[in-house]
């Protein structure tokens, strides 16, 4: 049996970033280098690729973005949660969020003013497009012009291994770690040569849960 619920934003998991920006005059207390958390963001495009982060009005990395015109996307790691969530309940207006997180704000390639944060493992250079105006948020739509790559996470043939990120998510409230992979795009229709090349092995999941122990 179903039970019908109001109209609510109910779609979860959904990915957990943290948006670094800054505004045309960094040195000015109220246009420093400042991150915000968004959970709301996602791939929109690949040719160009594109993504979106949707945001308050009311919050001041809005002012930044639109003034700028760019942002970078960082992605959060288990280590990373916890200043993903300070960056999400406090205002950069009154606080320097990346002085009181301990993180580095460093150059982010192709772009002005906006730092990526060098302790995240990817982040996504993103340059504005289009703004459209939806209600409680605007939707921030932009191109990806960039992407830095943590070299721990990348194996010898040049793949980048994003399993070995221990990336978080975000569902109804509360923070997860992803969890074991089920499958990979196709898997369904897969042969059985492509599963067992791309699939763990049991063995190599009951190596993972005796080292765990």
């Amino acid at each position: 049996m179903k039970v019908v619920m109001p109209p609510s934003t109910m779609l979860n998991p959904v990915p957990v970033v943290m948006v670094s920006c800054a505004g045309k005059e960094p040195k000015k207390i109220e246009k420093r280098p400042n991150i915000i958390t968004v959970a709301w963001a996602g791939t929109i495009n690949s040719e160009p690729p594109m993504v979106s982060v949707s945001i308050r009005k009311s919050r001041h990395s809005h002012e930044l973005i639109c003034e700028t015109q760019e942002f970078v996307i960082n992605l959060v790691t288990e280590d990373l949660a916890k200043s993903c969530d300070y960056c999400g309940v406090r205002s950069g207006d009154k606080e320097d969020k990346f002085e009181k997180t301990g993180l580095t704000a460093i150059k982010a390639d192709g772009l002005k003013y906006a730092p990526q944060i060098k302790e995240a493992p990817v982040s996504l250079f993103c340059k504005l497009k289009d703004i459209i105006e939806l209600g409680s948020h605007d939707m921030f739509l932009a191109e990806i012009t960039g992407v830095s790559v943590d070299e721990k996470l990348i194996d010898e043939k040049g793949k980048i291994c994003l399993e070995k990120a221990n990336l978080v998510t975000y569902s109804h409230g509360e923070y997860y770690t992803l969890g074991k992979m089920l499958g990979f795009f196709g898997y369904s229709v897969a042969s059985k040569e492509a599963l067992k090349r791309r699939m763990p092995s049991k063995k190599t999941k009951k190596s993972n849960k005796n080292a765990n122990k």
